[in-house]
Formats: structure tokens, C-alpha cells, sequence
């Protein structure tokens, strides 16, 4: 669900079309193809989740529909939807017809489905190049191959096909990696319901409970904010679940000592949220984990400060490197001099994910992360992760004994600035201090909620009692 207004969309999906061919020769067609609904088992289907890049494009939800975009015809860009069919919306849900798909996204024309093939053989006549997200939809790819083959074989009727087919993603996907003033509004929500449900998470964790319970909470406050859903399978791990980068198990019981690390975010008009936040189930951090976590936070916290145009994730990458080995030469996890393990990466061991990744349409989003091996350097409007953790194996002996099964990960979503960045989840805590009082205070609620309880179970029974005597 979406507070945008449809005139929003419209402008914003009509930039982007624009912006798109004003980078295409004049002599191509462009396919973009909507994600198809997908069986999950027998006759029922996963959830819908519309293909990014269509989505960038249209702002459309709806399945199957199919973008063309023609610099060289009348009308350039054209959209293709499921006709209307009052008995297949009674059963699967309302479709948009062709009047309202192009009110909805702008474009200059739409029409039926059954209108595409026909369609695409006279665009795709006579032009140089066809661009299309090759390998990723094989039934619309099989029917562009089809086309350019039938037009291939009829020279003597003055039919050429497209001499060149060329993959679209490149140019799409980096114009995706920057986002616009819009765009970053909708990341801005997405990142507060996301920090939204990581609070909550922190507020209803204590001993006993479980797991799944927990990822249960996050994805309520989550829809109940207006987000889909979670952008991706919610991590909730508990102990030594914490060591499994991508547990999405959420079976085990929190035990009392333990830490979970939790690593989910909420999809809002189709932007992602991603946050990890590690915490004691019980409330108060051991002196092992202070020592392990507080090692990460201060990783986080320098690779923070160096963020700026100009800047790259190489370069914060070296940074993170740096503070984690030195703190790991402090906790007696490494041993030699600095100079060996840095230059050995021997952290690495202890952190084999990378410092974090695009966000956007995507929870990964797409961009380049280096241009013929030159890093891609920071520009505002970029939003990304910066995420170090540490993983400590419960069954390593070369690590000290008390740091064994920890495992902590500390996750923020970035938007980088003209003058620097802003950091779009800060409102979840961080600091120690700050995350012990905040689950300090929700157990005081929760005991409060039971003396009160009790209280008035026992006045209601001395009540029950004088009536009877």
C-alpha cells in the first residue's frame, strides 16, 4: 500500500521512460516484459511480485502485461495488458483493461495482449536493433526469436529483422542505481517501517519465546504500517543460528544468555528496507558479546564517517577491514602484527560477506559496482547497506573459548548526500546502552501488565466473595 498519488507515478514513470530513450538509438524496439504468476503447488500461487525493471518503467502491478517502447514510431512508448474478463475477475481479482493501464502509467497507448505479436512484427520491421533482458523471460524471448526469424525469411516482401540484439539491463540498471527525489521518499518509508518492526522486535524478545514468533511480530507491524510485506525472507537467529548468514529456518527457542541477530526489512511501493540489529534475549549483553559487538559498532562507525561523493564501497571495505583486525588482535582472536593481517585479509575468515550491496526495487539492487575494473565511485541519489559483522563458528578452537556461537551483524541503509550521507534507519538503536533500556523498558511494561493483572483478579475475587457471604 502506497500514499502516493496516481499523478506521482505517472510523472515519475514518464521521466524515467523519457530519460531511457533519450539513451536508445532511434532505430530499435525495446521489450520489457511484467512477471508472470507462478504456481506454488498444484492450483494455487506464490504471492505476486512484479518484475523491477517493468515496474521502474510503468508502475504497474498487474501480471503478464508486456512494455514496448519504439523511438522511431508515432508512438513510442505502447503497453500491452490482459483484456478485461468479468468472469476471470470474480475469480482471480479485477483487471486493469487498457483504459486504465495507461491512465495508470502515462504511456501513449495500450492495448489488449492479443494485439502484441501482430504488433511487434510491423515494430520490429526495418529496425536496427532489438533490446531485450535476454535469458530472463524465456516464453517472451522464444516469441522475439520467432518474429525476428519470420521476418528474416521473407526479404522479397521488403521485411528486414533487427541485425543486432542487444540486453537492455545495462542501461536500466544504471539509471536505477540512482535514485530520484521520489524514489528516495519511498525508501525513506520503507526504511521507517522497517525500523519500525526492529524496534518492536527488541520490545517482545525474552526467553522462552521463539523464533518464528518473532519474525511473526516483524512482518505484522510491517503490513499493519502499509508495507507488502517483508522484502525478503526474514533472519531470526537465535545463539548459534546467528553463524548461518542466510538462517531462515526461525525454528529454535530463545534461551536465556544468548543473542539474536535478526536481519529483515519491509517492502513499501515496491522499495526495499534492510536492517540487521543484534540483541540479548535476555536484555543485557554478557562481557563476550559487549566485547565482540562492540567491536563491529565501531567498524560500522568508521566506515560511516568516511562516506561522501567520490567515495567507494572498496575503499570503506578497507577501512571496516582495518578496525575489525585490529580488534580481533585486541581479543586475542588473531595473533601476529597488523601489518600481516591486513595484508593476509586474515578477518576474513571471521567475516565472509562483503561490507553490504545496492538497495532499491531490489533488496540487491542492480548497478554496477565497478566499470572495467575501476570501482564505481559514491554519487548522491546511490543507496546502499553497510553491514560488518563477525561470525564466530561454536565448534572453531582457534578462537578463545567465550567468543565461540557468536554471531553479530550490524545493518544501516545509506543515501549518499552532495555533502555526505543520511543514514535512513538511525532510529533504530545501536549503542549498548541504548538497546538495554529500550529492552529494560518493555520488560517493566510487561511486569507492570502482570501486577496489574493480578491485582485485578484478586479484587474481582474478594468482590465475588462478599456477594456470596
Amino acid at each position: 500500500m502506497s500514499d502516493v498519488s496516481s499523478k506521482q507515478i505517472v510523472n515519475e514513470t514518464q521521466r524515467r521512460r523519457r530519460e531511457l530513450l533519450n539513451k536508445l538509438p532511434s532505430d530499435c524496439v525495446v521489450v520489457i516484459p511484467a512477471s508472470r504468476e507462478v504456481v506454488r503447488s498444484r492450483d494455487t500461487h506464490f504471492a505476486f511480485r512484479q518484475d523491477s525493471d517493468f515496474f521502474y518503467l510503468t508502475g504497474i502491478q498487474e501480471p503478464d502485461a508486456v512494455l514496448v517502447l519504439a523511438p522511431s514510431h508515432k508512438y513510442q512508448e505502447l503497453l500491452y495488458v490482459l483484456p478485461k474478463d468479468p468472469l476471470q475477475e470474480v475469480w482471480h481479482g479485477r483487471r486493469l483493461g487498457c483504459e486504465q493501464a495507461q491512465a495508470l502509467s502515462g504511456v501513449d497507448r495500450a492495448y489488449e495482449l492479443d494485439q502484441l505479436e501482430p504488433q511487434l512484427l510491423q515494430l520490429l520491421n526495418g529496425q536496427q536493433s532489438l533490446y531485450f533482458a535476454f535469458d530472463q523471460h524465456p516464453e517472451h524471448e522464444a516469441i522475439l526469436r520467432r518474429l525476428c526469424k519470420q521476418l528474416a525469411d521473407t526479404p522479397k516482401r521488403a521485411k528486414t529483422a533487427p541485425q543486432a540484439l542487444c540486453d537492455i539491463r545495462p542501461l536500466l540498471h544504471q539509471m536505477r542505481l540512482i535514485k530520484s527525489a521520489f524514489e528516495q521518499q519511498q525508501m525513506r518509508t520503507a526504511a521507517d517501517i522497517s525500523a519500525q518492526g526492529m524496534i518492536r522486535a527488541m520490545e517482545i524478545t525474552q526467553p522462552g519465546r521463539y523464533e518464528y514468533q518473532i519474525a511473526a511480530e516483524l512482518e505484522y507491524v510491517f503490513k499493519w504500517a502499509g508495507a507488502a510485506g517483508p522484502a525478503y525472507g526474514i533472519i531470526c537467529g537465535g545463539g548459534e543460528n546467528a553463524c548461518i548468514l542466510h538462517y531462515t529456518e526461525n525454528s529454535a527457542p530463545l534461551r536465556d544468555g544468548d543473542l539474536l541477530l535478526i536481519d529483515a526489512g519491509a517492502e513499501y511501493a515496491g522499495y526495499a528496507g534492510d536492517i540487521s540489529r543484534t540483541f540479548p534475549v535476555n536484555g543485557v549483553f554478557s562481557q563476550a558479546q559487549r566485547d565482540v559487538y562492540e567491536l563491529v559498532l565501531r567498524a560500522q562507525e568508521a566506515v560511516l564517517a568516511a562516506i561522501k561523493p567520490g567515495s567507494s564501497l572498496p575503499e570503506l571495505t578497507n577501512i571496516c577491514l582495518r578496525e575489525l583486525t585490529i580488534g580481533l588482535l585486541e581479543l586475542g582472536v588473531l595473533s601476529g602484527n597488523l601489518t600481516d593481517n591486513l595484508a593476509s585479509q586474515a578477518c576474513r575468515k571471521y567475516l565472509i560477506h562483503g561490507l553490504g550491496h545496492w538497495l532499491g526495487l531490489d533488496v540487491h539492487d542492480v548497478g554496477y559496482y565497478d566499470e572495467q575494473g575501476t570501482p564505481t565511485k559514491f554519487v548522491a541519489g546511490m543507496v546502499f547497506t553497510v553491514e560488518p559483522g563477525l561470525y564466530f563458528a561454536p565448534d572453531d578452537d582457534s578462537v578463545p573459548a567465550q567468543y565461540r556461537g557468536i554471531g553479530v551483524r550490524i545493518e544501516d541503509d545509506i543515501l549518499v548526500t552532495a555533502t555526505g550521507y543520511e543514514n535512513l534507519t538511525a532510529s533504530v538503536p545501536k549503542q549498548i546502552d541504548d538497546i538495554e533500556a529500550l529492552m529494560a523498558a518493555a520488560q517493566a511494561k510487561r511486569e507492570a501488565k502482570r501486577e496489574a493483572s493480578s491485582l485485578d483478579q484478586a479484587s474481582s475475587l474478594r468482590q465475588n466473595m462478599t456477594e456470596v457471604g
